[in-house]
């Protein structure tokens, strides 16, 4: 039997948005955080929570969705073409 990557992983963060500046931090628990710049409000925290999340992991945006946490700070996002192994390991390596 042929063991298969996974087609995706999920991935559940806490948003803070209206940051001074993006970046993503571990919180105790092993709960990621992103800090955002853009305001909650049209869905402009979440767009820029997708970005944050697609360069920092190096995939493309299109491969970052939001599962549900749409107008919440607690979301859930959907990581195309990762395991959840190496999506914690390109996080932990962010400065």
């Amino acid at each position: 039997m042929k063991s298969v990557a996974a087609a995706y992983a999920t991935l559940a963060v806490l948003v803070s948005p209206r940051a001074s500046r993006e970046r993503i931090q571990t919180l105790p628990g092993g709960t990621w955080k992103l800090h955002v710049t853009a305001p909650p409000v049209d869905g402009e925290a979440n767009r820029a929570a997708i970005e944050l999340l697609a360069k920092t992991l190096g995939i493309a945006k299109s491969a970052v969705t939001l599962e549900s946490g749409a107008s919440s700070r607690r979301k859930r996002f959907r990581i195309e073409g990762l395991s959840a192994g190496e999506i914690g390991r390109r996080l932990s390596a962010t400065p």
